[in-house]
């Protein structure tokens, strides 16, 4: 990769939708030698109140301006998936670095295509991928490195929600159920995290198989997904998510077992989790959040661009999440 130069990160932020309110970009004034200077939307007048209230100094409407800005010197690609490789390449042939947003891509093909251009063009490329770096996930990966569960056995990810759920305000703009725009459904949006999460516990999946159908037919993604994955380390893993459940049977859970106890959290929700022992009290464990959810993970970013760190989460970690979601969901049940 070439030398990063400078000795700030400018930011340019393509997308400023709603993650960028208050889960990313904001956190990039917060960070020591990190700024935000320009923002792109499409639609101007999105774009330029954004800049307004958040206090930026410049605002695009057209993704190439932005890129092409001298004084913008990292690109963090905020868009649904559908853009990701067309900006990376943009970004990637300016000689900026990117910071792209989950999942990565629609498809495994993509990710690809998206790391070989920055390797080509010689930029680093990361993905939002943030639970790598909150504390209790960290604490988490601690503890199972420590042996404190013996050794690790199993992992299971049972993810159950109802058909409409809190995170989508108005369906006939939810873009996160389309295919075509997404890669899938809630699933690529939400069991993405999980199974990266995974990957940052254990290492990278070897095997994983599936089988995905759309019983409701609310939407054109799938709805419904089940399977089973091998990690390198042998560990092996089972998954059940569905998306239009009761509220009756709402849950969020992933429970790692080992010859010595037990880890049970969710992913979705406070930084708290539990550590099951036989004949011991559980312990509970409660980390606090971020106010800025992102920050953790953009400051490893601006870090490792300086010189003086290490990114847990690049394009070659998040493209093997993509390869085991169409694993899992490869053989679709009609």
């Amino acid at each position: 990769m070439k030398k990063f130069s400078a000795t700030e990160v400018r930011w340019g932020v393509l997308g400023v939708g709603k993650v960028c309110e208050l889960k990313s970009a904001p956190a990039m004034n917060t960070i020591l030698h990190s700024k935000l200077v320009a923002v792109m939307r499409r639609d101007p007048e999105k774009a330029h109140d954004y800049a307004t209230r958040h206090g930026v100094p410049k605002w695009y409407s057209n993704a190439a301006d932005l890129i092409q800005d001298p004084e913008v010197n990292a690109i963090y690609i905020a868009t649904p998936p559908h853009v990701h490789l067309e900006l990376t390449q943009l970004a990637a042939a300016a000689g900026k670095p990117v910071y792209v947003e989950k999942p990565m891509a629609r498809s495994y093909a993509e990710c690809l295509q998206m790391i070989q251009t920055c390797e080509k063009a010689e930029v680093p490329l990361f993905v939002a991928y943030y639970r790598r770096k909150l504390p209790h996930f960290v604490k988490i990966k601690e503890l199972l490195e420590t042996g404190e569960i013996g050794d690790l056995r199993t992992v299971h990810i049972n993810l159950k929600q109802v058909l409409t759920p809190n995170l989508v305000s108005n369906s006939k703009e939810n873009w996160r159920v389309l295919p075509e725009i997404a890669g899938g459904g809630y699933f690529y949006d939400l069991a993405s995290h999980q199974l990266d999460l995974l990957d940052f516990f254990f290492g990278k999946i070897t095997h994983a198989t599936g089988f995905s159908t759309n019983q409701a037919k609310a939407y054109p993604a799938e709805d419904l997904v089940t399977g089973s994955f091998v990690f390198e380390n042998g560990v092996i893993g089972t998954g059940n998510w569905c998306f239009t459940t009761s509220s009756a049977s709402e849950i969020d859970e992933i429970v790692i077992d080992g010859s010595k106890g037990q880890i049970r959290f969710a992913t979705f929700g406070e930084g708290a989790f539990a550590l099951l022992r036989p004949n011991q009290k559980p312990l509970h464990f409660h980390l606090e959040l971020p106010h800025h959810i992102q920050r953790p993970l953009i400051q490893s970013i601006v870090e490792e661009l300086l010189g003086k760190g290490n990114c847990p989460s690049t394009g070659i970690s998040a493209a093997r999440t993509n390869w085991v979601m169409e694993e899992l969901t490869k053989t679709r049940i009609v």
